[in-house]
């Protein structure tokens, strides 16, 4: 951290105008060679080169140094003459010379009579002296040219006369008269416009009969020029830009092609900032590799806290966003998961960033899932820093990581190339300090700015469902600043930030760009990848949101015969199945996100698979009525059916399937695809019970006093624990009571003692199912 400030050979190189290969080739020879082109210079490594370079570039004549630097000075140009400024009041002329005469009189003798030359831009000088003016001509022919003017300027004595109409004076015009006039000047203006062609505007489509609306035409004249043109066309027909235009010009009207300004470009300002308004950000970067390779250990010593206790199969199931403190900087950090199952999680979380680390284990080498994130950050521009994790065991190899690299393009600057690579060890902490100082030197490379002094906008990182606080979603603000208030806007659907924290939990009023942020206020659970923006108008915003739905329930797919898993083979071998739909419902929104994109990669040249719907939260009644209209198998990943599902789902016929791996849910899928599957165990769910109160007991551990809801609760069945519809633990029921006796089981209606063997962390409100498989019968 502490060379941040030096001269580094590749700023040497640059200032030099050398490629950094000349500068370390001269350090190489006469000093020590340098490690890569990031390495800082001494003074004496600086003068060696300052010397090479004097030495070795000698130029013949000073007087080329000055070349371009260095202009005679031009002679100065000769002062224009001023024009001398003519004097208002005449001066009087000497004796003997003579005078010019006055403006209005013929010249006397002795006076000039010649005009200057004209030499430049002509002058009207106005004579705005006072002096005496006869008006008296003017009075007689005022009274010559309007008599009577002059006799209604004379003031009137007595009575007034009243005037004949046949004594009234030849000018004198009457009402009758003026109307037919002022009517004959209508019709005449009349006439005009209808020789003047119709201005007709048409968007990319329109109907017949709004076509001929907006000419002033009847139907039936539209509908006769659309048939000389070869268009044969009802009223109620919609027909094209070019159809309809070709129409009204070949009727006399002049076209005009229609600017539609939908509600998106009116409500969204996505304008591009002036370059005066970008200030400096901080970088974000992303974390990426195989599973296991240390992604989340290298972010736990980076944060110096740990994160993956409590995470399942050691994945990393969710996208997490962190901002870490580096000396006078911060840098955002986002967690992707590394198995091949996340694939479009990860490939979002590298277009939302600025540096990707692609972290590799030195004992174990490149996999299939380190190439995925190589060409996902590749695709999305974004540069690749390699940190070779894991050197603190004896079977590390970060030579062979090294070459299995420039297999890949990625060639390290030992060996001559341009990718960054750090030897680390999120164990003990090796390399993560030169690792950090690397990712803040590649960000001052790439001069990162944005603009915090507009509405904020950015991408959803993670959105869930909470049972307390609503829909909850962790925004990154890439570009301008997110306040507390906004009314936001987020795929579909639209809210105000009503409360903002950070990954902390310290409450925030407002998130300049690269801060990643945790938001309540939504009506609805955001889709993960969505773009947010801060709006203006709710009414507009939420109008935005019904049209988006809109055209998503438009894309649904119709109703077929009813399809499940165990008969989907069948159906596809008698052509019935073309296209396999699934609703998918998730415990978080980028779990959601995973299931479906590994399905969606099932597709094959028989059967392509189609998501319907994807959603978050425990399955509910509407979710069975989508899949049972849309003819889908409904998937649930770490969530569970509530009783009302469950009997709806009964009687539409619905097929649920239920998993907490995702592996098992691909590889079932993808059996009942090829034909393969063949089911010998089904689960049958026995009853539900709610957990009414938790006691301690010495020697036994946490005992729920619940409350069967329904169904039955058996001794030694299998239990699982759900919490506001999601599923926490899946285990075996290790002791049930009545009372203080033990009980074999325990019906609807009554009270009992559960306790889970080796689980303890139960609360009030959680909902016990108890269940079983029971083998299928052929």
């Amino acid at each position: 951290m502490s060379n941040i400030n030096k001269y580094r050979v590749h700023e040497v190189a640059k200032d030099l105008n050398l490629p950094s290969k000349v500068v370390s080739d001269i350090l190489t020879d006469y000093a020590t060679a340098p490690k890569n082109h990031m390495q800082a210079l001494t003074d004496d490594e600086l003068n060696l080169v300052f010397d090479y370079i004097t030495q070795h570039h000698q130029i013949e004549d000073i007087a080329v140094v000055f070349a371009e630097t260095y202009h005679e000075p031009e002679p100065p140009k000769a002062p224009e003459p001023e024009p001398v400024a003519q004097p208002t009041t005449p001066a009087a002329p000497t004796a003997g010379q003579p005078t010019a005469p006055v403006a209005g009189e013929q010249p006397k003798p002795g006076q000039l009579t010649t005009q200057p030359k004209f030499t430049g831009e002509r002058t009207r000088t106005v004579d705005t002296r006072g002096g005496q003016v006869d008006l008296s001509k003017y009075d007689e022919r005022i009274d010559t040219v309007v008599p009577h003017y002059a006799d209604k300027m004379q003031p009137q004595q007595g009575k007034q006369k009243i005037k004949r109409a046949a004594d009234k004076k030849p000018g004198f015009v009457s009402q009758k008269r003026r109307q037919e006039e002022q009517e004959k000047m209508r019709r005449l203006q009349l006439e005009a416009l209808k020789k003047q062609p119709i201005k007709v505007t048409i968007g990319d489509e329109i109907s017949v009969a709004e076509l001929a609306s907006r000419m002033k035409k009847t139907g039936t004249e539209v509908v006769k020029q659309l048939m000389k043109l070869g268009v044969m066309a009802s009223l109620s027909q919609i027909i094209d830009f070019e159809t309809a235009s070709l129409c009204a010009m070949e009727l006399g009207a002049k076209v005009e092609r229609e600017v539609v300004v939908t509600i998106e470009e009116r409500l969204i300002d996505d304008s591009a900032d002036a370059e005066e308004a970008l200030l400096p950000r901080d970088p974000v970067v992303v974390v990426m590799g195989h599973v296991d390779h240390g992604k989340t250990s290298l972010l736990d010593a980076i944060r110096e806290t740990s994160v993956t206790a409590g995470e399942a199969g050691g994945i990393t199931q969710h996208i997490g966003a962190y901002r870490v403190p580096v000396g006078d900087h911060k840098i955002t950090f986002l967690d992707t998961p590394g198995h091949a199952a996340f694939t479009s999680m990860r490939a979002r979380g590298a277009m939302a960033t600025d540096i990707a680390i692609l972290v590799v284990a030195a004992d174990d080498g490149i996999m299939p899932q380190t190439i995925e994130a190589i060409n996902h950050a590749r695709a999305a521009e974004v540069p690749i820093i390699v940190a070779v994790n894991k050197m603190d065991k004896p079977a590390a190899n970060p030579d062979r990581i090294m070459q299995q690299l420039t297999e890949h393009g990625l060639v390290s600057e030992e060996w001559g190339g341009e990718t960054v690579v750090c030897k680390i060890s999120a164990k003990t902490g090796e390399g993560i300090e030169h690792l950090l100082e690397m990712v803040m030197l590649t960000a001052e490379m790439k001069q990162l700015k944005a603009n915090p002094n507009r509405a904020g906008k950015g991408t959803v990182i993670e959105a869930r469902l909470d049972k307390g606080r609503g829909p909850i979603a962790t925004l990154l603000v890439q570009n301008g600043t997110l306040r507390v208030g906004d009314i936001i806007l987020a795929g579909m659907t639209v809210g105000h930030v009503r409360a903002m924290q950070n990954e902390n939990g310290m409450k925030l009023t407002e998130a300049g760009p690269s801060v990643p942020v945790e938001i309540t206020g939504l009506s609805e659970v955001p889709g993960a990848g969505d773009q947010f923006f801060a709006v203006q108008d709710e009414r507009m915003a939420r109008e935005l949101v019904d049209q988006r739905k809109q055209a998503e329930r438009e894309e649904k797919g119709r109703s077929g015969t009813a399809v499940s898993l165990d008969n989907l083979f069948a159906q596809i071998k008698e052509g019935q199945v073309k296209e396999l739909r699934l609703v998918v419902k998730a415990d978080v929104q980028g779990s959601a996100e995973a299931v479906k994109a590994s399905l969606e990669k099932l597709s094959n040249e028989e059967v392509r698979v189609k998501i319907i719907h994807v959603g978050v939260g425990a399955i509910s009644e509407n979710d069975i009525l989508l899949s049972a209209t849309s003819n889908a198998i409904l998937i649930g990943f770490n969530v569970r059916p509530d009783p009302a599902a469950r009997d709806s789902a009964s009687r539409n016929n619905v097929d649920i399937r239920l998993y907490r791996v995702i592996y098992e849910c691909i590889e079932q899928m993808e059996a009942a695809m090829k034909g393969l599957l063949d089911p010998k165990f089904r689960e049958v769910v026995l009853g539900r019970a709610e957990v009414r109160q938790v006691f301690k007991v010495t020697g036994v551990g946490t005992v729920a006093g619940c409350y069967v809801q329904d169904g039955k609760i058996v001794r030694n069945a299998h239990v699982r624990l759900l919490r506001d519809g999601v599923v926490v633990h899946e285990g075996v029921l290790e002791s049930l009571k009545r009372f203080k006796d033990d009980a074999r089981e325990v019906a609807q209606g009554y009270e009992c003692g559960m306790n889970i063997e080796k689980y303890n962390d139960l609360k009030e409100g959680d909902i016990i199912e108890a269940y079983i498989n029971e083998e299928i019968k052929d």
